[in-house]
C-alpha cells in the first residue's frame, strides 16, 4: 500500500481558467477508500453539481471496485456528496448559477489523518486560442530550462 495518493486532474489546468480553489471532503464507503489508498481512481472525465436540496457532488468520478471486496462492493461511477460549510455551498451556488461557471476537481488525495479529501476549483472554459497560447507559454519555458540547464 503506498503511503502518498495524490490523483490529479491534468487536463482541468489546460481546459479551463481556474479562479477559485477549494478542499472539500467526501462521503465514501468502506470499498471505495479501500480502492483510492491503492490509487485506483480517476478524476480526469469528472465535474461537480448541485442537486435540488442545495448539496454538491462530484459527477463521473471513476472509483475502481475493490479486488478483495465481495457483494457489497460499491458502483464505480457513483455520485459521491462533497463536504463544504454551507457558506462555502452557497457561494459556489450563486456563482455557477449566476455567471455560469463549472466546478472541476484538480486533485484527489488523503490527508495526515486518513480522510480523502478533493481540491475543486471555480472555472472558466478555456477557448481554443487560449489553449494554443498556454503550449506556446509551455513550450517557451521548456526551452529556456534547457538553455539555463545547458549554460
Amino acid at each position: 500500500m503506498q503511503k502518498n495518493i495524490n490523483i490529479q486532474n491534468k487536463k482541468a489546468r489546460f481546459e479551463f481558467e481556474l479562479l477559485d480553489k477549494l478542499t472539500a471532503g467526501i462521503v465514501l464507503t468502506g470499498t471505495e477508500i479501500k480502492s483510492i489508498r491503492l490509487s485506483k481512481a480517476s478524476i480526469t472525465e469528472s465535474f461537480c453539481e448541485f442537486n435540488e436540496q442545495g448539496e454538491l457532488f462530484v459527477v463521473n468520478m471513476s472509483i475502481e471496485e475493490y479486488a478483495y471486496g465481495n457483494y457489497i462492493n460499491h458502483r464505480p461511477n457513483a455520485e459521491r456528496k462533497l463536504l463544504l460549510n454551507k457558506r462555502e455551498l452557497r457561494k459556489l451556488e450563486k456563482e455557477v448559477k449566476n455567471t455560469g461557471l463549472t466546478i472541476v476537481p484538480l486533485r484527489l488525495y488523503i490527508n495526515d489523518n486518513g480522510y480523502a479529501k478533493l481540491n475543486i476549483a471555480l472555472a472558466r472554459g478555456k477557448k481554443l486560442y487560449d489553449k494554443r497560447e498556454s503550449i506556446k507559454d509551455k513550450d517557451n519555458k521548456r526551452d529556456l530550462d534547457r538553455i539555463k540547464k545547458n549554460f
